[in-house]
């Protein structure tokens, strides 16, 4: 297909009564090739009407140009034909009358007998021979529409374009219109752009889906490309693999949408107090039990204690969500897993560097790897058997579920799985889920297994819907499991309140951690703004504990350190180095040459060491060497001879990893 539409680099400002301005679209550049259909979803507000009115030339941009088989499009034109959502129907003509009005207007050098036969095939095209000399107030809206599609194709134009053309039609009529035009578009190679709210209506209709983003400045923040092969019918549509995927994808971009749209509401400039640059906060984090030392820092009022007053914890779904809330200023700091803060400074997010710093490690331990009820009962207990089972199973697909790639739970899956001679990208399949997806999917049979953190695994235990076939104890005791990250920039612009916050959550991890609070903390987190789980399954105080399969198998888990007096929440460069070396070796990112300015960077040891010195904590703290179930060392000094000495991986590269913002003088 060649390129048919090109919007360049288009703004739209509206100017405002009394004075100002209204930035409505800001940077969007689009092509359309010929034959494509293309939706535009958004929120109401997003531009999306407004870009649709500028390719049709109805209006104007305030700076680009859009073009249309190389022409700049400056007004309207029987090239581009626009359906409205309200039909546009001259009430005193017929249906036929009409369709013919649009096509003498257009065509009239043509034959009067040449028009008349364009007039009535087009009327068949839509099936409205029955009510051909009937008035517009005497059929149905879906009828209404039917004579305005018509109408706009019996022109031939060049460019379809729709505006919400089903938004005020019941659902049996929409689906039958949205069919019809479908195969009217495939049968004449249509090309169109079409404005719509409905998720189902894009993947349904579409080649490509653009996103737009909440204006004002709205842009474009994705373009999904829909693979699922033309001639297209509903059920067949719902049935392919990739439908699902799509609508998530769509619902999950509208959902983040709504979420920063009331995030924007709320956030206001910086309030200054206390000493600190800023004291209203919004902190995200993930439903598990390591959301604790946030949870308990809001509600036993350490962040008020140490001057940070409006504190506001935004709870996400998945680790998406608190990555696009971070890289687009949205959140100030986060609960990230241990591997997000160099996953994103190496480029891990968009394939663009974004400097995100650690302070503070809030939690260790607490994971597992569960596989199913079915796996269990064939017997598969150990790491052998879990490869044996693969090797007779060869012809199926394996998945197992991970929330993020940069995950602690990603890494020691993988790492797992190889040291038993199971290629992680080749024997299995692995798959990004939300947490609280993975017992579900677990218990309907759609994936083999998992590696999360707790309560999932202890959950599906106890629940007999999965085993856990080995865990924290089994893998790496002590590991780091979620961290305190904030963007570099953020760590610069306020650094009296990165201490500040270092402290809330250095104490409330302390909090939690005493045997005496634990019952107080499972309730908090088992509430519906947090967890939002049964208590039973949030397991606090004892170091590790055993839970019985339904065999009577007993599995040891190692539950979440907070606070011990060895500093383990002082942030490892030894341990970031180890995690930079399994995003390269797995290629999720490069090993950079410049490791260890990189390292330095993301750890911020002395704002941890300031922070704890403040709180009277001790900071004594003795490099401890990395150990591992299969007793392979590592080399923190050397991670490039350490990668080449692993057996299973990818091919990797090596590059000089250049960080925009200047490094900053204190780490």
């Amino acid at each position: 297909m060649s390129l048919f539409v090109a919007v360049d680099n288009i703004d739209k400002v509206f100017d405002l009564r009394g004075g100002g301005q209204y930035i409505a679209l800001k940077g969007i550049n689009l092509e359309i090739k010929k034959g494509e259909f293309i939706s535009l979803i958004g929120h109401s507000g997003c531009g999306k009407s407004t870009l649709l009115n500028m390719i049709a030339g109805l209006d104007l941009p305030s700076e680009g140009v859009v073009t249309l088989e190389g022409k700049r499009i400056s007004r309207p034109g029987p090239d581009r034909m626009v359906v409205f959502q309200n039909y546009s129907l001259l009430p005193w003509r017929s249906v036929r009358q009409n369709i013919a009005l649009a096509v003498d207007s257009v065509m009239g050098d043509l034959p009067a007998g040449e028009r008349k036969a364009i007039v009535e095939k087009h009327i068949d095209m839509v099936g409205l021979r029955p009510h051909a000399d009937k008035s517009p107030t005497m059929l149905s809206g879906g009828q209404k529409q039917r004579v305005a599609i018509a109408r706009a194709l019996a022109i031939r134009p060049k460019l379809l374009l729709l505006d919400e053309p089903f938004g005020a039609l019941d659902a049996l009529t929409r689906g039958n219109l949205q069919e019809q035009l479908m195969q009217i578009c495939e049968e004449n190679e249509v090309t169109a752009v079409m404005v719509t709210h409905d998720v189902d209506e894009a993947v349904l209709l579409s080649d490509r889906i653009v996103m737009l983003t909440n204006g004002p400045e709205s842009k474009i923040g994705s373009i999904l490309e829909v693979d699922i092969p033309r001639p297209r019918k509903r059920m067949q549509v719902v049935e392919h693999p990739s439908y699902y995927s799509l609508r998530s994808e769509m619902i999950y971009f509208l959902n983040q949408q709504k979420k920063i749209k009331k995030l924007r509401a709320r956030k206001t400039a910086a309030v200054s107090r206390h000493g600190l640059e800023k004291v209203n906060l919004e902190l995200g984090f993930i439903p598990l039990t390591a959301c604790a030392p946030l949870a308990i820092a809001k509600e036993k009022g350490f962040f008020a204690k140490h001057g940070l007053d409006e504190v506001n914890l935004v709870r996400e779904s998945s680790w998406r969500g608190i990555i696009d809330g971070i890289a687009g200023g949205f959140l100030d700091a986060a609960q990230m897993p241990s591997g997000l803060p160099i996953w994103m400074t190496l480029g891990g997010h968009e394939n663009r560097p974004l400097p995100v710093v650690t302070a503070l490690t809030m939690t260790r331990n607490g994971n597992g790897i569960t596989i199913s009820k079915n796996l269990a009962e064939q017997g598969i207990r150990t790491l052998p058997e879990f490869k044996q089972y693969l090797l007779r199973t060869r012809n199926k697909r394996h998945i197992m579920g991970v929330v993020h790639p940069a995950s602690m739970h990603n890494l020691l899956l993988r790492y797992w799985l190889a040291s038993g001679g199971v290629d992680p990208d080749k024997d299995v399949h692995i798959q990004t889920l939300p947490p609280a997806q993975m017992v579900a999917d677990l218990q309907q049979g759609s994936i083999d297994g998992y590696c999360i953190g707790e309560p999932w695994n202890i959950r599906a235990a106890e629940e007999g819907v999965g085993f856990t076939v080995a865990s924290d104890v089994d893998i790496w005791q002590g590991h780091p499991g979620k961290v305190l990250g904030v963007r570099e920039d953020w760590a610069e612009r306020y650094p009296n309140t990165h201490i500040a916050l270092t402290k809330a959550l250095l104490e409330s991890c302390y909090y939690c951690s005493l045997p005496e609070n634990a019952q107080e903390v499972r309730q908090i987190l088992a509430r519906k703004d947090y967890v939002s789980t049964d208590l039973n399954y949030i397991h606090l105080d004892d170091s590790t504990l055993k839970i019985a399969s339904p065999d009577g198998i007993a599995r040891e888990y190692a539950h979440h350190q907070f606070y011990a007096d060895s500093a383990i929440n002082r942030p490892s460069r030894t341990e970031q180095i180890w995690i930079m070396t399994q995003l390269a070796r797995w290629g999720d990112v490069p090993l950079p040459r410049n490791w260890v300015e990189i390292v330095e960077r993301v750890c911020r040891v002395r704002v941890f060491s300031t922070a704890a010195r403040e709180l009277g904590m001790d900071i004594n703290y003795t490099r401890q060497p990395i150990t591992f179930f299969d007793g392979v060392p590592f080399n923190g000094d050397d991670p490039l001879a350490y990668l080449n000495s692993l057996k299973i991986k990818r091919d990797f590269s090596m590059a000089e990893v250049a960080l925009d913002f200047p490094s900053p003088r204190a780490a």
